[in-house]
């Protein structure tokens, strides 16, 4: 925050009239009676932010840390206002879209005045100084001392990148308070289980509490510095590391110490390191990240295991002892009894294992991972060994020839002599011996060749079922079960049947994808299975040539179904949103479940298709890595969160989703009118509870800025109604380049 060197000559009264206004523009602030904080815009990314922070004048301005942000990471334009209304609400209002990005949702409550408290708290009051809203309700990352954390709130650490998760502190059923990345992985835990516990507190006296339902204490922790009577400003604030501090400003040393963190050792926080290796301590004892499996560059700044399921050349397993190592994408492992040799051998035989920890602090235990998505610790106090699988480096033996006749001195008879000619018969045995292979080699090949296209010509005409049998096609048998690419189902897509009369999906991609790659994506693809997603029968690769063959789903696209009057019919309220939470099944599948990470690329209502039960399936999936080379395909994560969230819009107004569309939905949702939004051809109501959770993740989900968009894992969990959604700030993705959104991934023309 650019602190104004007169701001303390022009603030407004302590007691906040309606209709007052802070701008970016004018740089003003209301401050507290006591003058050590204030309230106003700070920069943050070369945008602005409205929060609380502090403005004693025994802190530095470059001190002066800020406590609390009106929507957390919510960013606007230099001609941003925020005011507080004369209907009693607080807006921030974002000059760059134009629509208010945060409320307080306060109108109609009877505000007659704010203030800015001694404490750091902003509040709204009735006339009679009754509080309606307050800002110690709505903590960031931060507590003030005197400040409360209920079990229905949480402190949420800010992202350092885009693939750092979200950690968060929070009081569960229980009453204990714990740290939690991502959505289910706690590394700390304090309290005992109670369901008394009912609040968090930081008092000024530098201690922190858990208290019960009459506000006394049940657990506490106390500061290195508690009770010292010169400490005058405390924080605890859940840092970006995911570690949880305490901090005291220390006058004589201007700056804030810590004076307790939950834990201790930050090698100890999970996932620490994110995507970039193992936290070690280096020599000064500070914790650094370091990848000793694979050397990473800027290029390529993620330290994943070294070994893919598909390497040819077999695999070696690297030892690395008092090191720990979990998978974090999925962060899940399988646990089981062994020895060293037993675990490293379980590893060594299961081809979807990438890595594995033996421990043995009493019982020997082998923790097999099987993500490349790795992180963990190493430190020579632990007695853990890991086991990192990697690809055998592959080995081109070339057979040692001898030297050519014409090398050595050439062997001459003497006359009337009856030596046989070693070499000339051993020149003869090799010709004979070579010329039989040869021709042994001919037969072999021709038989080969004979009984492939015995074994493609069976797979095409055998009358059974053959769900099982993945199949290669020719165009011409292309052309022949597509009836020449009579039946168009789409853009680019045909159907086709089978001679067992098995109805099939056929698409047709660009010729100019690289045969290799292809034929990689589409081993990447077929070993891709969830109830969700479409599956791949088979495909053609010929010179020009580049297809894929689906199954068949008989109520066709998503697309279809919605601009077709009579089959829109039958998508109920129910039914589209079990299509919202099928589609995030699938593409949470593809990002976590996988043995790597699969993205879509190309995620719209024209790759998802109804089967005869109108159950969502997911399409065209993993082959974004491959196409973006002719396209403007992508094959990142967030890409996939923000198509999920046009998606979820589209299914809840039935509309197209252009940039209108969704800057239209949004601002009827912001406006309280979110009952417009909902499609009018939808039969038997609209669940409003669900409506309203739908929007608020759709719009989380297409934030402009990546860090801001939640996991596909989150979004299920969401829509499962297992984890609460906050409303969202403006959907900045509103400026993507118009009909970026419909097109195709690496399509040709149609044949």
């Amino acid at each position: 925050m650019q602190a104004n060197p007169q701001y303390l000559q022009a603030v407004l009264p302590f007691l906040i009239p309606l209709g007052s206004r802070l701008s970016v523009e004018e740089n003003n602030y209301w401050v507290s009676s006591n003058g050590d904080f204030a309230i106003g815009f700070f920069t943050r990314s070369n945008r602005y932010s409205i929060g609380v922070r502090f403005s004693s004048r025994s802190i530095p301005v470059s001190k002066q840390k800020v406590v609390w942000v009106a929507g957390a990471d919510l960013t606007v334009g230099d001609k941003s206002y925020f005011q507080l209304t004369k209907s009693g609400e607080l807006v921030l209002f974002d000059s760059s879209t134009g629509v208010i990005a945060w409320d307080s949702n306060t109108t109609n409550s009877s505000v007659a005045s704010a203030i800015l408290r001694d404490d750091g708290n902003l509040v709204l009051l009735k006339g009679n100084k009754d509080i309606v809203w307050q800002s110690f309700d709505n903590p960031s990352d931060t507590l003030l001392p005197g400040q409360n954390l209920s079990a229905s709130r949480m402190l949420r650490a800010a992202s350092r990148n885009s693939v750092s998760s979200y950690y968060t502190l929070y009081i569960d059923a229980l009453g204990q308070l714990l740290l939690k990345w991502e959505s289910n992985v706690i590394y700390w835990t304090s309290g005992n289980p109670s369901e008394s516990h009912v609040q968090a507190a930081l008092r000024s006296d530098g201690t922190i509490h858990l208290l019960d339902r009459n506000s006394r204490s049940v657990w506490s922790v106390l500061g290195g510095d508690h009770h010292d009577p010169d400490v005058k400003f405390r924080i605890l604030r859940l840092d970006v590391d995911g570690n949880l501090r305490l901090y005291s400003w220390v006058q004589s040393s201007t700056s804030w110490i810590s004076v307790w963190q939950a834990i201790s050792n930050q090698c100890n926080v999970f996932a620490t390191c994110g995507l970039c290796g193992i936290c070690v301590f280096n020599l000064s004892g500070s914790p650094v990240c370091k990848c000793p499996f694979t050397p990473m560059s800027e290029s390529n700044a993620k330290c994943l295991v070294p070994y893919r399921q598909n390497c040819k050349s077999g695999s070696s397993m690297d030892m690395y002892e008092h090191t720990l190592v979990y998978g974090i994408y999925p962060p899940n492992e399988t646990i089981v009894r062994s020895s060293l040799e037993q675990c490293k051998r379980f590893c060594q035989e299961d081809p979807l294992c990438t890595a594995a920890t033996f421990t043995n602090d009493g019982t020997a235990e082998c923790r097999i991972t099987k993500t490349r998505y790795i992180s963990g610790q190493s430190d020579p106090s632990l007695g853990s060994i890991s086991l990192v699988k990697r690809c055998s480096d592959p080995i081109a033996v070339l057979p040692v020839l001898p030297k050519s006749p014409l090398s050595s001195p050439p062997y001459t008879a003497q006359e009337g002599s009856h030596k046989l000619c070693v070499p000339g018969l051993v020149g003869v045995a090799v010709g004979t011996v070579i010329t039989f292979f040869v021709i042994q080699l001919g037969i072999g090949l021709y038989f080969y060749r004979k009984r492939i296209t015995l074994r493609k010509n069976a797979a095409l005409t055998h009358v059974r079922p053959i769900a099982d049998v993945f199949i290669m096609l020719s165009f011409t048998e292309l052309e022949s079960i597509t009836e020449n690419f009579k039946h168009q189902l789409g853009r680019n897509m045909y159907k086709g049947m089978l001679p067992n009369n098995r109805p099939v999906a056929v698409k047709a991609l660009n010729a100019a994808i690289e045969e290799r790659k292809f034929r990689c994506a589409v081993s990447k693809v077929r070993s891709v299975s969830h109830k969700n997603l479409v599956k791949l029968e088979g495909y053609c690769c010929e010179s020009g040539h580049r297809y894929l063959v689906y199954e068949f789903a008989r109520n066709g696209s998503l697309r279809k179904c919605l601009d077709d009057a009579k089959l829109c019919k039958k998508l109920t309220w129910r039914k589209r949103m079990d299509a919202c939470l099928a589609v995030a099944r699938a593409i949470s599948y593809l990002h976590a479940g996988c043995r790597e990470f699969v993205s879509h690329g190309n995620l719209k209502c024209e790759n998802v298709v109804l089967d005869d039960d109108l159950e969502a399936k997911v399409g065209e999936f993993g082959l974004g890595t491959v196409i973006s080379e002719l396209s403007n395909g992508g094959g990142s994560a967030g890409k996939d969160v923000q198509d999920f969230g046009k998606m979820v819009v589209a299914l809840v107004s039935g509309r197209h989703t252009t940039n209108d569309a969704l800057k239209w939905a949004y601002q009827k949702w912001a406006g309280a009118q979110v009952a417009e939004v909902v499609d009018k051809r939808i039969q038997g109501g609209v669940d409003l509870d669900n409506l309203e959770r739908a929007m608020r993740i759709a719009f989380w989900c297409l934030q402009f800025d990546e860090r801001m968009r939640p996991s596909m894992g989150e979004v299920v969990k969401v829509l499962e109604g297992a984890l609460a959604v906050d409303p969202s700030p403006p959907p900045f993705a509103l400026e993507t380049p118009p009909g970026e959104e419909e097109e195709s991934l690496g399509s040709d023309p149609e044949p």
